[in-house]
């Protein structure tokens, strides 16, 4: 029996989104062709098309029968995680042609390393970076030469971004293609240990160097659970990856023939096969939910609480963080995945995968089975793992029970009844809490402000003293308008310092974190920002803060009338936005949405 709390909330959204949903399914269903799309194209346009390629694939073209799929690819090898894609469109071509298809690489996108630009101005550009990548993904689909499409991408923004194109061409069929994690390297607790030790000088740059080296070591995604390994949990549940695809190394057997099948698969659902399925009609308001119960129960990153909004949103569906909060009510948390626990992703993949938690999730009612997936109707089908057998891909089922209990847990013994995201709030608006990753005890602190209108001040004032009291760290006029909401995680390392000293220390910023906010409770994403007039924007220094991870409160302790009466205060942030490209971005970071409306620039 379907959970009653899912089945409520997933119905309020359904009709939330009627007028939006009827808008959106009646547009893609005027974009269909009942044959393949060029041939809608003049005769000087369809050779522009094909002028480059093969003899073969251009007779292909031709004849106006055999299916052609476009790649969209996040490929660069500064990306770990995108370095492996560089040999995937001439796999996927082969795959294709194996089939009586054809593929092109439609277009290219962009693809920035958050952990690059942590703490740099690039950073500024990361948000913004997920809409510029729907953008770029919608230019190499507009030469409507195509039938389907398999998007290339992992990472933090990448993925979302792909998924708001692939939407805004509602009418093709779309498979995601994953790459996979590296082998685990450094336990990220000992990295964490060097890091807290370098920031209050016990250890210098060579051994901090040295630590980040062992742990971030080789091609794959990071093995932390954050954005990156996050969007991969929530694809497959949402049924837009192959089962069991998101976690299996790069450059092995497994991962090359569930790559090859990704390529076959998406031809299986085109017009001309028969079987039509476009990605705007499979993701649908139980998909939606779906994503969101994935995020919850393996206590993913904060950024998703942004990222599905707006993916929702480009498919007409209007979802908002009571959505999340609620389902948070009903939904366990059955992960513990650094920063939740020791475990890296490869522990999890070891203890049983997607493929368990789905078994869990779905035995207990806690997802829709009755889903459209790339795989088929059913989503039992991603209780099943990808095996070689006889060197030709398989699926078995999947684990029955947890191969390590301290990594994933069962819905009747979880590690939390609550699932991993709280949402604030109080008069200091709507906020985000990963409490998956703070104990307990740690979740609710009442202190004083230290208000700071920039992150690069937190570290000065940690190594002059001036933060070793129990107090509300404030880092404002970090909102999506005033500089594009980059994330804060070199904030992390000194006031874990300050916890381990017995302090009492909170986060309260309308920033970013992530997945990896670790052990700080950090109420972040706070809406309305400070830039637009939040009241963030009049906190002081000595005012008190309730922060409470339990009863979702966020409250600011000053009497109501003071309040009233204080202007909010605005810095000037015009020399913050010029610089590193910065300044190329200024008519998008002015259209950025609030956080709870996905921070978007692209009016769905």
């Amino acid at each position: 029996m379907l959970n009653d709390t899912l089945s409520r909330v997933t119905q309020r959204i359904i009709e939330r989104s009627k007028p939006s949903r009827t808008t959106y399914l009646a547009r893609i269903a005027a974009d269909r062709s009942h044959t393949v799309h060029r041939s809608q194209l003049a005769c000087g346009n369809l050779a522009h098309g094909f002028a480059a390629c093969q003899p073969d694939d251009k007779a292909a073209l031709k004849n106006m029968v055999r299916s052609d799929i476009a790649i969209i690819t996040a490929y660069n090898d500064m990306l770990s995680a995108h370095q492996p894609y560089a040999n995937y469109p001439q796999r996927l071509k082969q795959a294709l042609h194996s089939v009586g298809a054809i593929g092109q690489v439609a277009g290219g996108v962009p693809a920035m390393c958050d952990g690059v630009t942590q703490g740099q101005d690039g950073m500024e550009l990361s948000l913004m970076s997920r809409d510029v990548i729907a953008m770029s993904a919608a230019v190499g689909l507009a030469h409507n030469m195509f039938d389907g499409a398999l998007f290339l991408g992992i990472c933090d923004k990448i993925v979302p971004g792909l998924v708001m194109s692939a939407l805004s061409f509602g009418h093709l069929p779309a498979v995601f293609v994953p790459a996979g994690p590296m082998s685990s390297g450094l336990p990220n607790k000992e990295k964490v240990r060097v890091r807290q030790l370098y920031a209050e000088g016990k250890a210098d740059r060579h051994a901090l160097l040295e630590a980040e080296a062992a742990s971030y070591h080789s091609i794959g995604t990071c093995t932390f659970y954050g954005t990156a390994n996050t969007n991969q949990m929530v694809m497959e549940v949402m049924g837009l990856h192959l089962p069991g695809a998101s976690f299996i190394h790069p450059d092995t057997p497994l991962r090359d023939a569930l790559t090859d099948a990704a390529a076959r698969q998406v031809t299986r659902l085109t017009e001309t096969s028969g079987q039509y399925l476009p990605i705007g009609q499979l993701m649908d308001e139980k998909v939606v939910v779906n994503g969101i119960v994935a995020l919850l129960a393996t206590g993913g990153s904060t950024n998703l609480t942004m990222h599905l909004v707006a993916m929702a949103r480009a498919a007409g569906i209007i979802i908002n963080w009571d959505d999340f909060s609620e389902l948070s009510d009903a939904v366990p948390l059955l992960c513990r995945i650094y920063p939740n626990g020791p475990a890296d992703i490869n522990q999890f993949q070891a203890a049983g995968g997607v493929q368990l938690v789905v078994r869990e999730l779905l035995k207990n009612g806690l997802l829709h089975q009755d889903v459209h997936t790339v795989a088929g109707f059913g989503l039992e089908r991603y209780t099943q793992e990808p095996w070689l057998e006889n060197g030709q891909l398989a699926w078995r089922d999947g684990a029955q029970h947890s191969l390590d209990n301290n990594v994933i847990a069962s819905v009747d013994a979880p590690f939390e009844h609550h699932g991993g995201t709280k949402v604030l709030s109080g008069n200091l608006g709507r906020a985000v809490m990963k409490t998956s990753a703070v104990p307990a005890e740690h979740q609710i602190i009442e202190a004083p402000a230290m208000v700071f209108d920039s992150q690069h001040d937190i570290a000065p004032a940690f190594a002059a003293g001036k933060l070793n009291q129990d107090c509300v760290v404030v880092v404002r006029f970090q909102g999506p308008q005033a500089n594009g909401m980059p994330e804060l995680h070199k904030l992390m390392p000194p006031l874990g310092v300050l916890m381990d000293r017995g302090l009492k220390i909170a986060l309260v910023t309308d920033g970013r974190l992530s997945g990896a906010s670790g052990k700080v409770p950090a109420a972040i994403h706070v809406t309305p920002e400070a830039y637009t007039g939040g009241m963030l924007a009049k906190v002081q220094n000595g005012d008190l803060i309730r922060v409470n991870g339990q009863t979702g409160e966020l409250q600011l302790l000053v009497d109501a009338a003071e309040l009233a009466q204080r202007p909010p205060y605005q810095p000037d942030l015009s020399a913050e936005r010029v610089g590193c490209g910065r300044e190329l971005f200024s008519a998008l970071r002015s259209q950025l949405s609030g956080a709870e409306q996905g921070a978007c620039c692209i009016p769905f």
